[in-house]
């Protein structure tokens, strides 16, 4: 009698079975073909009355099979097909006793399944099937591994039984479909569903006794190190190596290729740090803490200081043990370099990155100790954790369509720019504690997510902060666990963009250098009035009449542009407050209230100095309250008015501005400090933003940089005042006293009967050229 040998279990292109083969030492192929059954109701196959010399090999399979038929039937299918496999190649010739009749009865009912079991596939290749019923069986034994009860226990120890028939028959048919595919050159879909991504150091088992594993800089066992992890017991059964990305792969559903190239990264840069940090051979052989506190400093500086901008408590907890101090700080960083590896165009929103990883690690370190939920009393478990590419299915893709939708509608630029956003706006959402609305697990109905066209921006956020706590606990708890919204029925609204919204308009050339045109302004009236008072020495400028006229300029920076006094100070002006809010309503949706509430309240205080300085000095001129100095002082009698205190007041600002200016370190340590009174204090001058703080010059730069400015412009006005502006003072006097009664041409202004016009003809070349002189100065340095 021929031997019965079995093919393939289908001959779809689109099953990652086709073209399957057998390791064996007997190279054969299989000669006959299944021929496809009617429908029928499945029955148990008899996985007891089995050949003596069998049973230890196939018997748990063909039991795992009748387990599971009713809910996967195409997972028993495999699973009896392995154990056809099995028998097959344990006796080829069928010698054994009762062999050849149990190969032909399950032969038969391979035929029977075939063609039913895979119309019953809920995935579209075998392996996927496969994978996907081995994953819900260890995501059940990871949440139910600590419940102590005799039912739950008996069912644990069922799943575990089933998971590890699955895994051996998944890694089985893994290598089979593998072997096929590198043989298929002809079918490149096949060929990429088992190429294996190529990495340098060779951490599979086996690996580790090759040459360039023994470089003692390589510090892999550390890792290894699982000791004291949950679930590191069920993992030992399914492979005979783990480590701690199989444990965080495990727990939170990360993609094989991104845990093998992050493993290999990691230990990469260990590698690389230890070495740097090491100098005698007998220290390199054991991984130091100055090695992994480095990485832990360079991964995580970003995602501290964005949780002291927020005010947030970092989850990053370390336990006391030195020897689990550097298993914990492992984790962390290998937690981080896993969300890194797999968020893909999320790279380039840091913030988002850090938002992610907040949650990961403190779902993380309550997997580690065991943690109890409060509300449900069980243990808490990752919100993402057991399925088949979970954190890239749940976390990465709905993050990933908002930008790809939000590109979009870019329309190749086309479209104007404040009606999408970009990475920026997105990854600058993340800088404002609203972010925390949008929980863990995502909730996918916030506005964040929502990519619609802005409609209407009048109605304010009703998005608020639900954080529910119980019993007072700390504050990282109540971040963890939200509420529901208060507004179940409001839909999503488009958030348009974040901080700013550029508008192309002419005037952005005198907001973007309102300080230069305000000093021109202002220095050019100073300088007339200094000339009109016929000034020969500096000290005259003391004199009240002179000062009260002089200090008339803070009229004209009121209403127009404010005093030049240093690079970096705040200004109270009508116009550029105006031009503020002009430029910035676009982002008004989006803008902090204290921004908003900063924009109105300069506008305000601006027509509130426009009005209060013009009538102190109209009101005030020359009325002095005099009093005389020490005898031999060169101030002699000095005298003031209202007017002059009003402009004290006025100058206050700008006066607090100069001495942080002066002083750059303070300046700084307002900017970068997260504390309320420095958040307050550093409000008024710009933005509170999370990057760009904290970048002023070396104390050094800065009184070169001023002290190159204050030459230039001392001898720049010395020579404007001596040959430009006071030779034309005695020849303007002269005309304004000529009076105008006939015209002996045709008048434009018959009603004027001075000579403005001739005025205005002299002075406008002066002033022309010796503006464009000093705007060209100040462009070209």
């Amino acid at each position: 009698m021929a031997e019965i040998v079995l093919a393939e279990p289908t001959n779809d292109i689109a099953s990652t079975s086709t073209g399957r083969t057998y390791i064996s030492s007997d190279t054969r192929p299989f000669t006959r073909s299944l021929t496809y059954g009617r429908e029928h109701v499945p029955e148990p196959f008899d996985s007891e009355k089995l050949p003596v010399t069998l049973v230890s090999e196939i018997q748990r399979f063909l039991r795992v099979a009748n387990q599971i038929e009713s809910e996967e039937p195409r997972v028993a299918y495999l699973c009896r097909f392995h154990a056809f496999e099995v028998a097959h190649n344990l006796d080829r010739n069928s010698n054994g006793r009762g062999v050849r009749q149990f190969k032909t009865a399950l032969l038969h009912r391979l035929e029977q399944d075939e063609e039913v079991t895979i119309r019953k596939r809920k995935e579209k290749r075998d392996l996927q099937e496969l994978r996907r019923v081995y994953r819900e069986y260890k995501y059940y034994i990871i949440k139910h591994g600590g419940e102590c009860t005799l039912e739950n226990r008996d069912k644990l120890n069922k799943a575990l039984a089933i998971a590890q028939v699955l895994d051996e028959v998944l890694n089985t048919f893994t290598t089979s479909a593998g072997s096929q595919a590198l043989a298929d050159t002809d079918s490149v879909n096949a060929k990429s569903e088992f190429f294996l991504t190529y990495n340098i150091l060779p951490l599979y088992q086996g690996g580790v006794h090759q040459a360039i594993m023994q470089l003692p800089e390589l510090q892999w066992p550390a890792v290894r190190n699982v000791r004291g992890l949950p679930f590191v017991e069920d993992l030992k059964r399914r492979a005979a190596y783990i480590d701690l990305f199989d444990w965080l792969q495990f727990c939170f559903g990360f993609q094989e290729g991104n845990v093998a190239n992050q493993r290999e990264h990691l230990i990469l840069l260990l590698a690389n740090t230890h070495i740097r940090q090491t100098h005698k051979q007998a220290s390199m052989l054991k991984l130091g803490d100055g090695a992994v506190d480095g990485l832990l400093k360079k991964f995580f500086k970003n995602y501290k200081d964005w949780c002291k901008f927020l005010g947030r408590k970092s989850n990053i907890e370390l336990p006391y043990l030195k020897q689990e101090a550097q298993q914990y700080k492992l984790l962390y960083i290998a937690l981080y370099l896993l969300i890194w590896g797999e968020a893909a165009n999320l790279r380039f929103m840091p913030e988002c990155l850090c938002y992610i990883f907040h949650h990961m690690a403190y779902e993380m370190h309550n997997v580690l100790t065991g943690a109890v939920s409060m509300i449900t009393g069980e243990r808490v478990m990752p919100a993402y954790g057991g399925g088949t590419e979970a954190f890239l299915n749940h976390v990465v893709s709905p993050i990933y369509e908002v930008i790809h939708e939000e590109a979009m509608k870019n329309r190749n630029g086309t479209t104007d720019h404040s009606t999408w956003r970009n990475y920026d706006d997105l990854n600058e959402f993340f800088w404002s504690p609203d972010c925390f609305q949008i929980g863990w697990p995502l909730r996918l109905d916030h506005d964040f997510f929502c990519v619609h066209p802005p409609k209407d921006c009048k109605k304010e956020k009703s998005w608020t902060s639900l954080w529910t706590s119980e019993d007072n606990k700390s504050k990282r708890t109540e971040d963890e666990e939200m509420g529901a919204s208060t507004d179940e029925t409001r839909k999503p609204k488009w958030l348009g963009k974040t901080n700013f919204v550029e508008i192309r308009s002419f005037w952005q050339i005198f907001r973007s250098f309102d300080r230069m045109w305000s000093f021109l302004i202002l220095s050019l009236q100073a300088l007339i009035i200094m000339a009109s008072h016929d000034l020969e020495s500096p000290l005259q400028i003391f004199d009240a009449k002179i000062l009260e006229d002089v200090m008339s300029i803070f009229i004209t920076s009121a209403a127009s542009s404010s005093v030049y006094v240093l690079k970096q100070s705040e200004k109270i002006t009508d116009i550029a407050a105006i031009l503020d809010i002009v430029f910035t309503w676009k982002a008004r949706c989006t803008m902090d209230s204290a921004q908003r509430i900063k924009n109105v309240v300069k506008v305000v205080l601006a027509m509130i100095w426009t009005i209060v300085l013009p009538v102190f000095y109209s009101s005030s001129r020359r009325k002095y309250t005099c009093y005389s100095t020490q005898n031999g002082s060169w101030l002699g009698e000095w005298c003031y008015s209202s007017y002059m205190v009003a402009v004290a007041f006025y100058l206050i600002t700008n006066a607090v501005n100069m001495v942080l200016f002066l002083v750059p370190a303070v300046g700084k340590y307002i900017e970068t400090s997260n504390t309320r009174m420095c958040t307050i204090f550093s409000l008024w001058t710009q933005p509170r933003l999370y990057v760009g703080r904290g970048m002023q010059e070396s104390q050094v730069s800065l009184v070169k940089y001023t002290l190159f400015w204050v030459l230039l412009f001392l001898s720049k006005f010395s020579f404007s005042y001596t040959f430009e502006i006071k030779p034309l003072i005695s020849p303007t006097r002269q005309i304004m006293r000529i009076g105008v009664k006939n015209y002996d041409w045709h008048e434009l202004f018959p009603k004027v009967k001075n000579n403005a016009g001739a005025i205005a003809a002299i002075w406008s070349p002066i002033i022309l050229c010796e503006r464009l002189k000093t705007c060209q100065n100040q462009y070209c340095v």
